[in-house]
């Protein structure tokens, strides 16, 4: 059987399964354009019409439901001996395409990155760094990085790091000059430097205590989607500023910052890498899920 013939069967069996050349496209990985030519293709090759199209829906002909029975298991059994020749690589190679928002690549990613690389040296890596909500499929990606709230529900998750948690700091300087605040609500008025994420969105700052959650909306007077900047300016005295830890916990130690209300912000799970339930995972993503269940591991 020609390669071209195979490819346009999986082509037909993923969008009569999805009932959609788009949903099929996303899981795929490639445009609708190219599933139809593929599907207009097998229908020529065998004379025959497979799917019934219309603006609203797509749904197999006779024919093409009495082919897509008898094709799903075949594939299944392609896709089994597949999977049989990874299963016996001596090493996992080719390119794993991640996406993480900045702070997960700086304090949980990035520290692990070349201990990976150098266990696994045929296989590459690309991480590309976003705040926004992505369509890791739509977008090519193998898995993304993204915290319990920001994930979606038909995603498989594997959790990645430890604990973490914010901290409100600020320059000595600026404790000096507006006091240490005791509760949340003495930030009402105090100089702040706040995030904005691409979305454009800027969250308020959130505390915790015995079960009472405050949000407090301080006035900045700086705002900015850069993390590095934001330090930069606590550290020169600009205002409060809310971070990770990870972030400023030289700064913390060394007398740069002053942390103040430790006791509203505790600690909360770290991010979590996730990826399709419904595509197998290749090879290079495989590995990467054993080397940080290995990590958590050697944590615990």
């Amino acid at each position: 059987m020609p390669r071209t013939h195979l490819a346009d069967l999986e082509a037909f069996a993923a969008v009569a399964q999805e009932r959609s050349f788009r949903r099929a496209a996303r899981l795929r990985g490639v445009s609708a354009s190219t599933l139809s030519q593929a599907v207009r293709d097998l229908e020529g090759e065998l004379g025959v019409r497979l799917l019934n199209r219309t603006t609203r829906s797509v749904l197999p002909t006779e024919a093409g439901q009495r082919l897509l029975e008898r094709l799903l298991p075949a594939l299944g059994e392609i896709s089994s001996a597949i999977d049989g020749v990874h299963a016996t690589e001596a090493e996992p190679a080719g390119l794993l395409r991640l996406n993480a928002p900045l702070p997960a690549i700086d304090l949980v990613l990035a520290p692990m990155i070349a201990r990976f690389l150098e266990r696994h040296p045929r296989v590459r890596m690309e991480v590309v760094s976003d705040s926004r909500r992505v369509d890791i499929v739509a977008e090519g990606f193998d898995a993304g990085i993204r915290w319990d709230e920001h994930l979606e529900q038909d995603m498989v998750a594997v959790p990645f790091g430890g604990l973490q948690s914010y901290v409100l700091v600020a320059a000595p300087a600026v404790i000096a000059a507006h006091g240490r605040p005791e509760h949340p609500r003495d930030l009402a008025a105090a100089p702040a430097i706040r995030q904005r994420f691409s979305s454009g969105v800027m969250f308020p700052w959130e505390f915790e205590k015995d079960g009472k959650i405050i949000r407090i909306d301080p006035p900045p007077r700086l705002v900015s989607t850069d993390i590095a900047l934001q330090r930069r300016a606590a550290l020169d005295g600009v205002g409060f500023w809310a971070a990770f830890d990870g972030y400023v916990r030289e700064d913390i130690e060394e007398g740069r910052l002053v942390s103040v209300l430790e006791d509203w912000l505790p600690s909360f799970p770290g991010p979590s890498l996730y990826y399709p339930s419904r595509r197998h995972a290749p090879p290079p993503l495989r590995a990467f899920i054993a080397f940080i269940q290995e990590e958590r591991q050697r944590r615990t």
